[in-house]
């Protein structure tokens, strides 16, 4: 390696797999400088890639007597074309709740290799391809004597201007029993910004803000805006603007709108923003429950450009969970196992996963070198 040129090194080292950098920062303190840079952390990030190159972070739960265990796995590709096979042991999923909340566990990204666990109380950082997490700082403000806090939306993402990492979260106020008039409900609004590792209040929430719905799927981070699917009459799509910290809406197709005896779930398809129209799990089967709808938006904001992508068939399923490959959906069925379907040749597929039904999450990464941002708590290791 002496004999090549310093160019022609950090090309070969751009395509390294992480695990293999972290072992080579060991060989010099020239190229322990070069793996820990910013440069090449950002190169390393934005290299050419395949889907031969992503991985898949695998949360479910079981129950035991004690309580739920919530553990995570770290999937690839396996041998055939379209199987998961774990690469690395199980790990427990550190601070989340340990109840039957475990339900409404959220996994949200990636950004720059980095995801957000959160259940209704804690928010965990971590990056899947270091091994590194951080619980971040619980928010400061409090609820007044009387009333309750319910989480009902979160979403992570980067500010491209601010250069840094945000947190929002929506929750509704209203009063304990037996004083829980809806006329004494709020919502509020508070974004965390790890340059400054602290919350803050977003201001002009008002009281007509749709509520955000605590689904699988059910928020996504696209455009340098959080989106949320929500409720207000009709269904609505909730957005937040990450650089301005605004909120405003977007339509949903007009047959997707009422919310009958569907649920909906939001996903990016073929780069596009995609709505999922679904079976509600909880209700009786009918014939408006036999299929599943995917939308796209080809115009981004433009309520007009929402057109039927597809219309399948769907297998019981209790929710969407990620795409992957841009054709295959990977579900949880009913019973708390991953499943997915091609959409190019409809084929359905159970893997050999599964969980305490409803406790399943996926999301889909690339590796990177991306840094947890440093705070008030400490950074860890699995």
């Amino acid at each position: 390696m002496k004999k090549l040129p310093k160019d022609v090194v950090i090309n070969i080292l751009f395509r390294i797999p992480v695990k293999s950098l972290f072992r080579f920062k060991c060989v010099t303190k020239s190229w322990y400088s070069l793996i820990q840079s910013v440069n090449f952390n950002n190169h390393h990030l934005n290299r050419a890639t395949t889907v031969k190159d992503e991985f898949i972070l695998f949360k479910r739960s079981f129950k035991e007597p004690e309580g739920f265990k919530n553990v995570m796995s770290f999937l690839l590709c396996g041998i055939g074309d379209d199987d998961l096979d774990p690469f690395s042991p199980d790990v427990d999923v550190p601070y989340l709740s340990t109840s039957y909340s475990c339900i409404c566990h959220q996994l949200t990204g990636p950004c720059h290799g980095l995801i957000l666990l959160t259940d209704s109380t804690n928010l965990v950082l971590i990056n899947p391809a270091t091994r590194n997490y951080r619980l971040l700082p619980s928010s400061p403000f409090g609820v007044q004597r009387g009333f309750y806090r319910c989480f009902a939306g979160v979403g992570f993402g980067y500010d491209s201007i601010e250069k840094t990492y945000k947190v929002v979260r929506i929750s509704e106020m209203y009063g304990e029993p037996p004083f829980n008039c809806p006329s004494v409900m709020e919502w509020k609004g508070e974004v965390y910004d790890s340059s400054i590792d602290s919350w803050r209040e977003v201001a002009g929430v008002d009281e007509e803000l749709p509520r955000p719905y605590n689904f699988p799927c059910s928020e996504i981070f696209y455009e340098r805006a959080f989106h949320w699917y929500a409720h207000r009459n009709v269904v609505l799509i909730l957005c937040f603007d990450i650089n301005t910290e605004t909120f405003r809406t977007m339509e949903v197709p007009e047959t997707c709108a009422n919310y009958d005896e569907k649920c909906h779930s939001l996903l990016v398809l073929d780069e596009f923003l995609t709505l999922f129209c679904y079976p509600d799990p909880r209700r009786e089967s009918s014939p408006i429950q036999e299929t599943i709808e995917i939308w796209i938006m080809q115009e981004y904001n433009v309520n007009e450009s929402w057109i039927k992508k597809h219309t399948i068939k769907s297998p019981p399923i209790e929710s969407p969970l990620a795409i992957w490959k841009d054709r295959l959906l990977l579900f949880q069925d009913k019973s708390g196992n991953l499943i997915s379907y091609d959409l190019n040749s409809d084929e359905v597929k159970e893997f050999k996963l599964d969980g305490y039904p409803g406790t399943l999450r996926v999301i889909i990464y690339k590796e990177s070198l991306t840094p947890i941002p440093k705070g008030s708590t400490q950074v860890q290791n699995f």
